[in-house]
């Protein structure tokens, strides 16, 4: 066991090391803060573009904005990065920020325990090792455990089945008959990509999505070389990305009515793509625009009209050996089986147990939807910061933007934390009630309270991911850390 220091010397630790916890390491060192551990389960950095290795996977926000203010990349080799470039990008970062000595690979967290007489948190390992720290910050994401239905039968399946964030490399798709279940963000990703090779591909929809064409190209070596030379160059790229995107919001939160235009280049995608008016009417979404997550793509529509690709809109009745029969009795026989069924998005945190104040259970005061303190700090739990934490996602934009504010205010947590000399850090619960009731009266004002369910939303129907405003606003909000939302010591509000 290992003990924390001081309070004016934090010991801290990082939990993942993805962009959230890369980018809290680097901000630690920039601050002059260097005594923090990064544990991270993987066998390498990267978070979920390490772990999300699928053909075809790439972000949908511009590389440009897609990456730390504080570290361009004139290196990217299109407007919107693929997977194995943003990898390549963060595992720079972690080299050029000499963050190794620091990171503890194939290190899972399973809990971690608040000492309210010492002010320090007890990180457990899975390996039985326990480290004490002053002060811990979750950067595990939202989308970080892959969410796999339990479709009747399925234990019955002798082909091979795999969940798109754990793609199975070794299985050779050319030739065979494949279903894929599921339509988000990573289905029309990879459906594209191996619909040409397989013999049949069924691919089981639930919900139609919503898809839009992707503004991607390729950036030229001498472009690249300008803004290897010129980094004002990039940054005006950054710049003219963002007040490009961030407008958005306005439709997302203020006016649903403005997605009109969104829905119109969807219907065009469509009549583009798909000739079939049998097939356009099984891809016609039955929800309001905007109230799921909006796709986009160039070849994921047009991929579906191939001959041997079938949409099937029925849902799966049961798994046999070699088959998928769905409700309406029909079967289809499939070697294979891919979930593109996304991740526990709402279950944050989940698999480390987490215990604050007075022997309080994080999970147990979540029951009913995760919530925070301007996504960051939780009542009852001191001296604990999350980074991605509960409703700072969004629809428009990117989320590094977000990130950035929040690693910014952490830092200047602990440096107001060390002025004060005080042992802990915990905001007030009446600071914490009045903010997640404005984002929770503002959600129901968005897109997304149009009565549809979303990986945004608990069973129960709670928004418990997205920001409903703009991220000059939560900037704004986070700037500086409001001393008076905080109590400074061991006793709470």
């Amino acid at each position: 066991m290992t003990h924390g220091s001081t309070i004016n010397r934090p010991t801290i630790a990082i939990v993942g090391a993805g962009f959230a916890g890369l980018g809290m390491a680097i901000s630690l060192k920039r601050a002059g803060l260097t005594d923090f551990t990064v544990f991270e389960r993987g066998d390498d950095v990267g978070g979920c573009w390490r772990m999300n290795t699928y053909p075809g996977a790439a972000c949908d926000v511009p590389s440009h904005l897609y990456s730390f203010s504080f570290a361009p990349n004139p290196r990217w080799s299109r407007r919107f990065a693929p997977q194995p470039e943003i990898l390549d990008y963060l595992q720079h970062c972690a080299r050029e920020y000499d963050l190794h000595p620091h990171i503890r690979l194939r290190t899972a967290v399973e809990s971690a325990v608040y000492d309210d007489t010492e002010n320090t948190w007890a990180v457990t390992l899975a390996d039985g090792t326990v480290s004490v720290f002053d002060l811990v910050v979750f950067a595990c994401g939202q989308l970080s455990r892959p969410a796999t239905p339990h479709v009747p039968g399925i234990e019955k399946f002798e082909g091979t089945v795999f969940h798109s964030a754990q793609w199975d490399h070794d299985y050779p798709l050319a030739g065979k008959r494949v279903a894929v279940v599921g339509t988000g963000a990573s289905a029309i990703q990879f459906v594209p990509k191996i619909a040409d090779e397989v013999a049949s591909l069924h691919l089981f929809q639930r919900s139609a999505p919503y898809v839009i064409p992707k503004a991607d190209y390729p950036y030229s070596q001498r472009v690249r070389r300008v803004f290897a030379a010129l980094p004002a160059v990039q940054r005006l790229s950054r710049w003219l990305t963002y007040v490009t995107l961030e407008p958005r919001v306005i439709a997302f939160n203020r006016y649903p009515g403005l997605m009109k235009l969104f829905a119109w280049r969807y219907r065009r995608l469509v009549a583009k793509s798909i000739p079939d008016p049998d097939l356009r009417e099984a891809l016609k979404p039955d929800y309001p625009i905007g109230c799921k997550r909006i796709l986009i793509s160039n070849d994921y529509l047009a991929s579906l009209a191939g001959p041997h690709v079938d949409v099937v809109t029925e849902p799966i009745a049961e798994v046999g050996p070699s088959s998928i029969t769905v409700a309406g009795g029909t079967s289809v026989e499939v070697d294979a089986i891919i979930f593109g069924t996304g991740f526990h998005a709402t279950d944050f945190l989940r698999g480390i147990s987490v215990t604050g104040r007075d022997d309080t259970d994080l999970h147990t005061v979540w029951a009913d939807g995760a919530y925070a303190h301007l996504g960051l700090t939780v009542n009852g739990f001191p001296n604990m910061f999350l980074l991605y934490g509960p409703n700072t996602n969004l629809g428009h934009t990117s989320i590094i933007l977000m990130l950035e504010a929040q690693m910014r205010y952490i830092i200047e947590a602990t440096r107001l934390l060390r002025v004060r000399r005080g042992s802990a850090i915990e905001v007030r619960t009446d600071a914490q009630s009045v903010s997640n009731d404005a984002v929770q009266a503002a959600l129901s004002e968005t897109v997304w309270n149009q009565g549809c369910n979303s990986w945004y939303k608990t069973a129960s129907g709670k928004n418990t991911n997205n920001w409903p405003a703009s991220t000059a606003k939560y900037i704004r909000m986070t700037r500086s850390v409001d001393e008076d939302d905080y109590t400074w010591g061991r006793s709470s509000a």
